[in-house]
């Protein structure tokens, strides 16, 4: 069992290390101390769900959807280049910089921002729900479950400390000139994500 919560923990946690758009959001945010909580929160609880629909065994399902796959690939890569945009035309703008060093999003825009970066992604749903859910079926039991909460337990463990710790890094943060470097890393990341899920379209 302690095997299995562990493959699970394992497998998790090197699917979300990879630099993408959720977490690019969650360590601006984090950067901002700004709705760290209820944002690492959301995307921790929303990995935990697809990890249990997947485990459940209904990432075959989603496999065969073909049409649900395109429709979650193009509304991602639209907004993806949208947010692309915006953190472009932030770098760009000086009063902008100035404005994020300090933080100006409502708590309904970030939640907003959040769902999107997390269900607008087809990545998300083919790690958590076709690929760990697929692999759970190498366990039985109580061995599935102990690998779907240790593949959970990543999520939380991963999404909390990039959010809270982000903090640590604002000494760099303290000048306009490195938020301008991180605004134009982030619109790359989504650019090229987007360009990605354009690719895989046609």
């Amino acid at each position: 069992m302690f095997s299995a919560a562990l493959s699970g923990f394992l497998l998790g946690g090197s699917l979300i290390l990879a630099i993408g758009a959720q977490n690019a959001f969650i360590l601006r945010q984090g950067l901002l101390r700004e709705h760290v909580f209820v944002l690492s929160l959301i995307c921790a609880l929303s990995d935990a769900l697809l990890i249990a629909v997947g485990v459940a065994g209904l990432g075959t399902l989603f496999a065969a959807a073909p049409n649900l796959i395109f429709a979650v690939t193009l509304g991602g890569a639209l907004f993806l280049f949208a947010y692309a945009a915006i953190a472009f035309r932030r770098a760009m703008n000086p009063d902008a910089l100035v404005a994020a060093r300090h933080g100006d999003t409502s708590l309904t825009a970030a939640i907003g921002a959040c769902l999107a970066f997390t269900f607008l992604n087809p990545h998300v749903y083919l790690d958590t729900v076709v690929l760990l859910g697929g692999l759970s079926a190498s366990f039985e039991g109580t061995g599935r479950l102990a690998y779907a909460v240790g593949a959970m337990t990543a999520s939380f463990v991963w999404f909390f400390s990039l959010g809270y710790g982000a903090r640590l890094l604002q000494p760099v943060f303290a000048r306009p000139s490195a938020w301008r470097v991180l605004d134009i890393l982030i619109g790359m990341v989504m650019a090229a994500l987007a360009i990605s899920l354009v690719v895989r379209l046609v």
